[in-house]
């Protein structure tokens, strides 16, 4: 199940990591991978998959949401 479960995190950040081309596109992207993950972490540290998501998707969406696109 845990490994199901990773194996689903990981396909929904993979389809999330090249959107975003507008601050409010980056910070909901930003919110997915980082519930994806939180909840990924929560599932295997054993402690609450709905708390980490929350706390994972938060933090995605401040981070996607105050940087910028890099271009070169």
């Amino acid at each position: 199940m845990r490994l199901r479960t990773l194996a689903v995190a990981m396909t929904a950040c993979v389809a999330l990591a090249a959107c975003g081309t507008s601050p409010k596109d980056r910070a909901i992207s930003g919110a997915g991978i980082g519930a994806a993950t939180g909840a990924v972490i929560g599932v295997v540290a054993g402690g609450p998959i709905l708390g980490a998501a929350l706390i994972g998707g938060a933090a995605g969406a401040v981070a996607g949401a105050v940087t910028a696109p890099r271009h070169e």
